[in-house]
């Protein structure tokens, strides 16, 4: 069982978010359907909910907005170093450069393009 299921992070422009998280993650976002609501956007960081880990969105709602102060989300990499310098390229900034966490590898904090500050972690150096 997985400790954290899934994980949203609200926006206020989808597209210019989605950008920043594709060039940061060297990845691509998916849409995603709301049943309830079609008025809520969403793009998936890709899930297939039985593996490890947690997948996530981003999320534009009308009762939501982005900001630092709330949870932290942490994404996965192989160094952090790297997705950190891609998050000044892609319009983010970087909040704390990449540090130790002893035994538990590295940690870069940056900001995206709405404001959210969100966390890389990587395993070794």
């Amino acid at each position: 069982m997985r400790k954290v299921g899934f994980f949203d992070i609200y926006v206020e422009d989808m597209d210019r978010a989605q950008t920043f998280y594709e060039t940061v993650l060297d990845t691509t976002l998916e849409p995603m359907g709301d049943p309830n609501d079609s008025s809520v956007l969403m793009r998936s960081f890709g899930d297939d909910f039985a593996s490890h880990g947690a997948g996530g969105a981003l999320v534009k709602l009308d009762h939501a907005t982005p900001g630092p102060g709330g949870s932290m989300v942490y994404f996965s990499c192989d160094d952090c170093s790297i997705e950190e310098g891609r998050a000044v390229a892609a319009g983010g900034s970087i909040v704390r450069p990449k540090y130790s966490i002893g035994e538990h590898g590295f940690v870069s904090i940056i900001a995206d393009t709405e404001g959210n500050m969100v966390g890389l972690h990587s395993a070794v150096a």
